[in-house]
This record gives structure tokens, C-alpha cells and sequence, in this order.
């Protein structure tokens, strides 16, 4: 990477849709330090989810160059090492396998790694008892509210102690009052392990937690700025 200090690295990144019809995104250029809490807002199809989906490797560049923790997402490889090591995802309709068990859903991203069925089970049961989930390890996620499904799915991306933490609309399905204890979750975290985390939202009293504000519009970045009170 060509700054240290910078994990995400974003180079008039553009992407396309439908034969090149719909514009996600139309040259984004965006620098993110390692240990930062950036917020990306803007209104829904302005290409906010599209960018941090690219971010992810869930996505593939149009044009541009984007580089991830050192990793250049342009160049054709296998990523889904680096999406289960590098990248915790959290989104809005949590993602659970409804057929596992609260349990069994924490450990599926460590199945890409080489870690024993025993050490998978205490890592998983460290992270379900640090978001007070400890008497749910056996639940399947139907039978869980809203607010412990969203938790569960915290846990999961936490599990193979990634750099960074993804978050799309993370309490857009969420009544306030449980909302408030998933970004206080986010943030304790982002604190205590200097995780760096991306949340997309379009709740500007979600997006003003952040030490940093991006203004997404039409899939060009419109503004950025820091937030003194964060």
C-alpha cells in the first residue's frame, strides 16, 4: 500500500449495472486510516451499499483500483480467505442460517480457517457471552428477537478477529431503543479491539457517531467531514 497508515486505499473506483445503464458508482476516491470509525450516508440508490459491498469483495470493480488491508481487489484471485480473515460483515437483515443454531452460526466463518472444532466452540462462546448471549447458544435464530439476531451477527463478524468491520443500515430493522445497543456494541468494539469500522446508514444520528462523515450522491462522493463530537 502505498500509505501505511491507510487499510482501505479507493482510486476513482466506478462500477456499473445492467449493460452499463444504471451508474453505482462514478468515480469514488476514498482513503480510510487503519483504527478509524467512518460513517458513509446518503439517500437510498446513491450507491452507498454498492461501495461498501466493493470494500468487501462482494462486488467486483468496474474501473478504478481498490486496495484492502494490502490486498488489491482488482487483480483476479480467490478472496474468500481475505472476506473470512480481514472483513466482519454485518447487515441489516442479519444473514443467519435459520437451520443452525445460534452456536453453530458463530463459527461458520472460521470453517475457512484451520482451527480445531474445540477452539472454534470457545471462540464462539467467548464472543456469544461478551453480547450477553450466552443462555442463547443452543437457540435457533427464529426463536431470537430482532436486537439478539443483530448481536449474534455481531459476534459472527467479530470471530476471526478481523481488521475491519463492515456494517450496512446494522439497526435499519431495529425499534430505536435496541438500535442504540447495537451501535453501542459497534462502537465498544471498534474501541477495545481498534477495529476499523465502516457503517452505511442513512439515520444521520447513526452517521454522526462516526469520527468521520461521507456523503455518498449519485455514486460520487459529495462531502466528508470530521466529527468533533464523536
Amino acid at each position: 500500500m502505498s500509505n501505511c497508515e491507510n487499510i482501505i486505499e479507493i482510486k476513482n473506483l466506478k462500477k456499473s449495472y445492467d449493460k452499463g445503464k444504471i451508474k453505482a458508482l462514478n468515480g469514488v476516491d476514498l482513503e480510510i486510516k487503519r483504527g478509524e470509525f467512518v460513517s458513509i450516508i446518503g439517500p437510498s440508490g446513491s450507491g452507498k451499499s454498492t461501495l461498501l459491498n466493493m470494500i468487501g469483495a462482494l462486488d467486483e470493480a468496474g474501473e478504478g483500483s481498490i486496495s484492502v488491508a494490502g490486498i488489491d481487489l482488482t487483480q483476479k484471485q480467490d478472496l474468500s480467505r481475505f472476506r473470512s480473515e480481514e472483513i466482519g460483515f454485518v447487515f441489516q437483515l442479519h444473514n443467519l442460517i435459520p437451520n443452525l443454531t445460534v452456536l453453530e452460526n458463530v463459527q461458520i466463518p472460521m470453517l475457512e480457517t484451520h482451527i480445531s472444532g474445540k477452539k472454534m466452540e470457545k471462540r464462539a462462546l467467548e464472543l456469544l457471552k461478551s453480547v450477553n448471549l450466552a443462555d442463547k447458544i443452543n437457540q435457533m435464530p427464529t426463536k431470537l428477537s430482532g436486537g439478539e439476531r443483530q448481536r449474534v451477527a455481531i459476534a459472527r463478524a467479530l470471530v476471526n478477529h478481523p481488521s475491519i468491520i463492515l456494517a450496512d443500515e446494522p439497526t435499519g430493522a431495529l425499534d430505536s431503543r435496541t438500535g442504540d445497543v447495537i451501535l453501542d456494541l459497534l462502537k465498544d468494539i471498534h474501541k477495545k479491539e481498534n477495529v476499523t469500522l465502516v457503517i452505511v446508514t442513512h439515520e444521520p444520528a447513526v452517521a454522526n457517531m462516526a469520527d468521520r462523515i461521507i456523503t455518498v450522491l449519485d455514486g460520487k462522493i459529495k462531502d466528508e467531514k470530521m466529527n468533533i463530537q464523536s
